[in-house]
């Protein structure tokens, strides 16, 4: 097996997203042996001011351009002698997924293809890891009862989560028909600093602080599994290192909560941090026609992960949701 500390450089596509920038500190923090290439196109979801702290660090290197760019990717691992990929990159929002499918189908699927293929050719057999960032979407919905496990069957049911799960089985199919060294995270809806402005915890923050309504889809009652995004990233961290050449693993927070109490919890942490002269902030909460598609609920058996690399997640709901009002507050100068 590869000792990926004595690797040289991998690759970090979508660094300078939501997830990838908070990775990418960290995992240059832990590692002090590997150096990163960050690839990231800088759409509208991607902001280098995210990475000002590892700008200038020594084993990091920033490059504008798309993982859809097969003589740009092949020139990287070229160039860089890449040993390794974390594949982040990826269009994510499910509103815009329904919007407007087709960019969905070509980064998340093409793309992915085209770092596998590129990988494999340059590898030529060699044992270096290739570890794909995928999400618990692809399984579908749950009831009210169980949890996703790495056995569940894919049930896909945005473009977005079926062009997730599309790169999801390319990801598998190198491993069974090359022998590349893969492995696959799906992960609970993560929430902390560095989220883009279009995701619910965002926008409950900044609909509140705005004083304009705070539109939660449906009847609000729709639940999620909240994973702090520090958590995730040192179970990437593991994964990467220690992961099985082959094998899924699911990571969650096992923080089950409907938007509904989302939306008050965040509410309440801002009556104490800048209160209204007047009422609460749960005043301003408004039932919105509900999203077309939209899954009742996910939850995630994180069992796996927690026994094999002996990862859980540390932070709890409470003081991860009130580091990411802090963090946001900040951000808006408030």
């Amino acid at each position: 097996m590869v000792d990926h500390q004595s690797n040289n450089t991998i690759l970090i596509t979508g660094g300078a997203g939501f997830i990838g920038s908070n990775f990418i500190p960290y995992f240059l923090d832990k590692n002090h042996n590997i150096k990163v290439v960050n690839l990231d196109v800088l759409t509208y979801a991607g902001d280098l001011g995210n990475l000002k702290e590892v700008e200038k660090h020594p084993n990091y290197t920033f490059i504008k351009g798309d993982i859809c760019d097969n003589l740009l990717v092949k020139h990287l691992f070229e160039e860089y002698n890449i040993t390794g990929v974390i594949n982040f990159a990826a269009e994510s929002h499910v509103d815009n997924s329904i919007n407007s499918p087709r960019q969905f189908i070509k980064t998340n699927i093409e793309g992915t293809f085209n770092l596998l293929e590129n990988a494999r050719i340059f590898w030529n057999g060699k044992n270096n890891k290739f570890h794909h960032i995928s999400t618990d979407e692809v399984y579908g919905s749950l009831g009210e009862n169980g949890f996703f496990t790495e056995e569940s069957n894919y049930q896909p049911n945005s473009p977005y989560s079926a062009s997730k799960a599309s790169s999801d089985f390319l990801v598998r199919s190198y491993y069974h028909t090359y022998g590349m060294t893969v492995v696959t995270s799906n992960c609970s809806n993560n929430y902390g600093p560095k989220q883009h402005d279009e995701k619910l915890i965002p926008t409950i923050i900044r609909s509140a602080i705005n004083g304009i309504k705070i539109p939660i889809y449906g009847n609000g009652k729709n639940i999620r599994d909240w994973l702090f995004v520090n958590d995730h990233c040192t179970g990437i961290n593991s994964i990467y290192h220690k992961g099985k050449a082959g094998e899924t693993y699911l990571l969650g927070g096992n923080n089950e909560y409907d938007n509904l109490t989302i939306a008050t919890k965040i509410c309440e942490v801002l009556d104490l941090k800048i209160p209204k002269k007047m009422g609460s902030y749960k005043n301003q909460i408004e039932l919105v026609e509900d999203r077309l598609g939209h899954d009742f609920r996910y939850a995630i058996d994180a069992s796996k992960v927690s026994k094999e690399l002996s990862w859980k997640a540390n932070e709890s709901f409470d003081s991860g949701l009130e580091k990411t009002v802090d963090w946001y507050l900040n951000k808006y100068q408030l």
